[in-house]
C-alpha cells in the first residue's frame, strides 16, 4: 500500500490498550460456556462450500439472541451483524471476518466431543471455532463493557475454500458502500499466527481421462496414473528462481478404481505460488506446455483447469497495524509467526484495506475428522483480537 501513516503505535493510546489486555483475558474466562456453546452450535452444523445456508442461519440467530444492533444478509447469502459505534458514523467501519465453509462433506458425522481442555470434531480448527467466536463477539463486548467509535461489522463469509474462490468476500467488498477502516480475519489455528501478506497463486487441477475403448490393445492401454506421474516429474524438473520466491505444491492425487486394473482416469491438484504475479503466470504457461505436450505424446485427454487465482499483495512489517499487533501479541506472551495467507486477507489487501489474519488457539489434525482444539488458549486468542480491534479504532490504519 502506497499510503502514508502516522509513525507508530504509541501515538494511538497503545499503552492503555496493552495495560487492559490481561483484565480482558481474565474476564473472558467467566463466559467460557457461552463461547463453547456457540462453537458447538456452529461446528455441528455441516457447511461444505456452496452449502453454508444452515450455518449462516444459526450464526444470525446467535447474533440476534445477543441483541446485535443490525442482523442481515447480503444478496450473496453472507450473514452480517453490525455493532453500532459511538462515533455517529464519522469513522468508517471495522470488519471482523471468518469464513463459514469447511472442507468437511455433509455426510461426515459432525458430533463434537468436549473434554476438560479440548474440543474435538471435524472442521473445528478450519474454521468452525472462529465462526463461533465471531457469533459470540456482541456478548463478549457487552461482558467487557467494551465499545468502539467505529461500527463493528461481523461478517461470516460464504464460498471461501477451494472452488469457492473467496467469492463471498469478493462480493461483499465489491458491493459495500463507503470506505472500510481496517479488518481482522479469524482462523482457528494457530495462536501466534500473524498474516499480513499474500503470495500470488493459481490453484489448478490436471485431469487425465483414458477412453474405455480405443485403438490400443488392452495390455498397451495407457495408465492415467502413470501419465500423471510423468507430468509430475516434469513439473518437479522446472527451473524455479529463488527470487522472486516461487514454488509448485502438488497437494492432491487420485485415480483408478481397482488394484489390478489399469486406471482410466486420474487427477492431481496443485498450487503455483510466487511473490510475483508475473512469475505465477510464467510458471502456469510452462505447466500448460507440459500438459499439452504429454497429452499429444501419449494420445490421451489431459486437461489443465484453473480453480482459483489470487494476486500478490502485502502490508509492510513496519505498517502501524502490524506493529500494533506484534506489541499486543508480545504483551500476551504470544510469539508472532508470519507467513503468506491465501485467504480473505488477500481480498482486503487487494482493495487497499489494511488487514491481518490472526489465529485463535492451538490444536492438531487440522484437516482430519478428529481435529482437536485446545480450549484454554482461546481466551488469549480472543483478547488479541479485541486488542487489534481497539488499535484500529484508535487510528492505526488511518491515513495521515
Amino acid at each position: 500500500m502506497n499510503t502514508r501513516h502516522r509513525s507508530g503505535p504509541k501515538n494511538f493510546q497503545m499503552d492503555e490498550i496493552l495495560k487492559q489486555l490481561p483484565v480482558f483475558e481474565e474476564k473472558l474466562r467467566a463466559i467460557k460456556e457461552t463461547i463453547i456453546s456457540n462453537i458447538l452450535l456452529i461446528g455441528e452444523t455441516p457447511a461444505p462450500t456452496f452449502e453454508e445456508a444452515q450455518r449462516a442461519e444459526i450464526f444470525l440467530e446467535r447474533l440476534s439472541d445477543a441483541q446485535t444492533d443490525i442482523c442481515t444478509t447480503d444478496d450473496y447469502n453472507n450473514p452480517i451483524g453490525i455493532i453500532k459505534g459511538t462515533g455517529g458514523g464519522h469513522q468508517p467501519p471495522i470488519f471482523v471476518v471468518a469464513h463459514l465453509d469447511t472442507f468437511v462433506t455433509g455426510e461426515t458425522d459432525h458430533n463434537y466431543i468436549i473434554r476438560k481442555n479440548s474440543i474435538t470434531g471435524p472442521g473445528v480448527l478450519d474454521n468452525s471455532a472462529s465462526v463461533g467466536v465471531l457469533a459470540s463477539m456482541p456478548f463478549i463486548c457487552q461482558t467487557l463493557d467494551l465499545s468502539f467509535k467505529s461500527d463493528i461489522v461481523l461478517a461470516g463469509v460464504t464460498q471461501s475454500i477451494g472452488k469457492g474462490n473467496l467469492q463471498g468476500i469478493r462480493h461483499l467488498l465489491k458491493t459495500w458502500e463507503g470506505p472500510i477502516r481496517g479488518a481482522v480475519m479469524l482462523e482457528g489455528e494457530k495462536l501466534g499466527r500473524l498474516n499480513y501478506y499474500s503470495e500470488g497463486i493459481i490453484r489448478c487441477e490436471i485431469d487425465c481421462k483414458i477412453p474405455a475403448t480405443g485403438n490400443w490393445e488392452q495390455r498397451y492401454k495407457p495408465n492415467a496414473i502413470l501419465i500423471l506421474n510423468e507430468v509430475i516429474n516434469e513439473i518437479l524438473a522446472m527451473n524455479l528462481p529463488q527470487r522472486p520466491r516461487s514454488r509448485v505444491i502438488i497437494g492432491k492425487i487420485e485415480g483408478g478404481f481397482k488394484h489390478g486394473e489399469i486406471a482410466y482416469d486420474g487427477r492431481i491438484g496443485m498450487e503455483i505460488q510466487s511473490d510475483s504475479d508475473a512469475m505465477v503466470k510464467q510458471m502456469f504457461t510452462e505447466i500448460k506446455d507440459i500438459v499439452d505436450g504429454t497429452s499429444h505424446e501419449h494420445n490421451v485427454a489431459l486437461q489443465l483447469n484453473i480453480i482459483s487465482t489470487l494476486n500478490a499483495c502485502t502490508l509492510k512489517y513496519r505498517h502501524p497495524l502490524v506493529k500494533s499487533a506484534v506489541a499486543i501479541m508480545k504483551r500476551l506472551g504470544i510469539t508472532p509467526v508470519s507467513e503468506s495467507s491465501e485467504s480473505e486477507l488477500s481480498i482486503f489487501l487487494a482493495n487497499q484495506i489494511p488487514a491481518l489474519t490472526l489465529g485463535l488457539s492451538d490444536g492438531k489434525n487440522i484437516h482430519l475428522g478428529h481435529a482437536s482444539m485446545k480450549i484454554e488458549p482461546i481466551f488469549t486468542g480472543i483478547t488479541q483480537i479485541l486488542g487489534v480491534m481497539r488499535a484500529i479504532d484508535n487510528g492505526v490504519c488511518d491515513e495521515q
